[in-house]
């Protein structure tokens, strides 16, 4: 599991950002969904490969190859 002090600063934001969403809606988030309604400054390909790269160090999960992701136990253990 990564440690909060061992993610990026972008990598930290789009955690947050993902959590925040799925906390309100309960529904998988996507990056689109991310750049449309966070102030982030990158592409959805950018905020992909971020989602991607928080799956593998295992604070978030997708549920299906074309779902968005939604965070696991790890997770919100950074998140608070």
């Amino acid at each position: 599991m990564a440690k909060k002090t061992s993610l990026s600063d972008r990598h930290l934001r789009i955690l947050w950002a993902t959590i925040r969403h799925y906390i309100t809606t309960a529904e998988p988030v996507g990056s689109k969904t991310l750049v449309n309604e966070y102030d982030f400054s990158v592409s959805s390909a950018t905020i992909r490969n971020a989602m991607g790269w928080l799956e593998k160090a295992g604070l978030l999960y997708q549920p299906h190859t074309s779902a968005g992701r939604i965070p696991s136990d790890s997770g919100y253990r950074v998140y608070v």
